[in-house]
């Protein structure tokens, strides 16, 4: 595959270049689902009915290990469009900013803008709408602050609004029988449409970002979608226990849940039959959200923008519902860093790759594929979040900055077996995780930069992660040799 990378690199190129002149430039639709773990269809999920997004995994490429930076929205959303790695002191949080924690760097809409694009933002796409605002080329659109008393919650129903407002705190989901675009999520879906209308009437591509809230906290979603399961279906975590030999870092009390009405206090777990509630709401989220995601596709075809927009869907984090006796997010489990990545290229590009490149692809195989269909299939490889932005710029023919740490990904768009990364590398506070394709592992530091605690799982035999076999003899030199690698990275990101 190495030997004919620089063919398909030159191709793609020229795919929205120089193959066909009469081909507009390539929009871009980028969807962000909040605290979306693989939990859909596509990923082989049974317990979630997520027909839309499903839908258009089916024609499009779906990355099997796609890993954030860091697990946490903020962060991982400052970091994936930035294209910069976060460190101990850049990218930590969910306050992150990168207009304070990297300043002066680009930012993919940007850079775009720059570029000639209209470049948009509906929902949540950073975590705070002022943030590298100037590269918008209109201010980015909240629902919340059209939301008075609740804020961020968003109950509609009176009993819940009430609660909050007499001590902040409500409940951790909810159920109430209205549309949509009484919640935030259908009304972002409302605003993405009538966007797509607008920016379907202007002479210029365009890069639209649109974030969906859901599954988030809490999981307040219309009645309909929680009415698509039933709780006694639904199962709890296989491995509700700490990995066997875990470091007590690896135990966190999973404070954000805790804010709840009705959640235990810390150190308590949360009993089963609120955690197949808690479980219900997510699922009943997802579905909610897929239905959002379900029209913006519709919307895109009946604006016949389908055949030149590449549409991405990406969670910003993964997500615990149990797992290792952790809820939310902020770990370095895989559960926690792991989400989806679906990438559907337009027909524009399909069809002039085929023409560029695919032969040069099969030609070049010892056994060719006659049914090799670029941008179509499930990709192995691993891929990580800072890679997002690169890909982006050579899908799009655009200069590549010097900034970005990550590396395109567009081989295993044009062919989903070719190879991935050696490496992908999350992080979390004091933990830095290097990923390969079959282990994991994770090393806390202190300030000195010596390592004070340690956990590897082998994926092939033990993908849920439940045994750390980080201290056993046979595993020595692998530790050894991933340790290099993490500091390589620690000292030169």
């Amino acid at each position: 595959m190495k030997n004919i990378l620089p063919i398909l690199m030159c191709g793609m190129s020229l795919a929205f270049n120089a193959v066909a002149s009469d081909v507009k430039p390539a929009n871009v639709l980028f969807i962000m689902i909040d605290d979306l773990r693989p939990e859909l269809g596509a990923y082989g999920s049974t317990a979630v009915k997520s027909p839309n997004i499903d839908s258009l995994a089916s024609e499009a490429v779906v990355f099997a290990n796609a890993y954030v930076n860091v697990p946490v929205c903020g962060a991982s959303r400052a970091s994936m469009m930035s294209g910069i790695r976060p460190t101990e002191k850049r990218f930590v949080g969910y306050q992150a900013r990168i207009d304070e924690d990297a300043k002066g760097a680009e930012t993919l809409f940007g850079y775009l803008k720059k570029q000639g694009y209209y470049s948009e933002s509906i929902g949540k796409i950073l975590h705070f709408s002022e943030d590298s605002k100037a590269g918008w080329s209109t201010p980015p659109w909240n629902p919340k602050p059209k939301i008075k008393r609740i804020g961020h919650r968003n109950y509609q129903r009176a009993e819940n609004i009430a609660s909050f407002l007499k001590d902040r705190v409500g409940p951790a989901y909810e159920a109430a029988d209205v549309p949509d675009n009484h919640y935030f999520d259908g009304m972002i879906a409302d605003q993405a449409m009538a966007s797509l209308e607008s920016v379907s009437q202007r002479d210029q591509p365009f890069f639209m970002a649109v974030g969906f809230l859901k599954p988030h906290l809490p999981f307040n979603a219309p009645l309909r979608y929680w009415d698509l399961y039933r709780e006694d279906d639904i199962d709890l975590a296989s491995n509700p226990l700490m990995p066997v030999a875990a470091p007590r870092e690896a135990m966190h009390s999973w404070g954000e849940l805790r804010k709840f009405e009705g959640i235990p206090k810390a150190p308590h777990p949360v009993p089963d039959a609120m955690a197949k509630k808690l479980v219900h709401g997510y699922l009943a989220s997802v579905s909610y959200s897929d239905a959002q995601v379900g029209k913006l596709v519709t919307k895109l075809k009946q604006l016949n923008l389908d055949d030149n927009t590449i549409v991405i869907v990406a969670g910003d984090h993964g997500f615990s519902l149990g797992e290792h006796g952790l809820w939310v997010k902020h770990s370095p489990f895989d559960v926690a860093t792991r989400t989806p990545l679906i990438v559907k290229l337009p027909t524009t590009l399909t069809e002039t790759s085929t023409m560029g490149l695919l032969g040069s692809t099969l030609s070049t195989r010892s056994e060719p594929t006659p049914n090799l269909k670029p941008g179509v299939g499930i990709a192995e490889g691993l891929v990580e979040f800072v890679d997002i932005f690169p890909t982006v710029l050579e899908l799009l023919g655009k200069p590549k900055l010097a900034q970005l740490q990550g590396d395109s990904f567009v081989s295993q768009l044009i062919d989903v077996s070719a190879p991935g990364k050696v490496a992908v590398f999350p992080r979390w506070h004091a933990a830095d995780v290097i990923k390969t394709d079959r282990y994991a592992m994770t090393e806390w530091f202190d300030q000195q930069g010596q390592v004070t605690a340690r956990m590897l799982f082998d994926h092939l035999n033990d993908p849920k992660e439940t045994i750390n076999l980080a201290e056993h003899k046979d595993y020595k030199s692998l530790v050894a040799d991933l340790h290099e690698q993490l500091i390589s990275l620690r000292e030169n990101r």
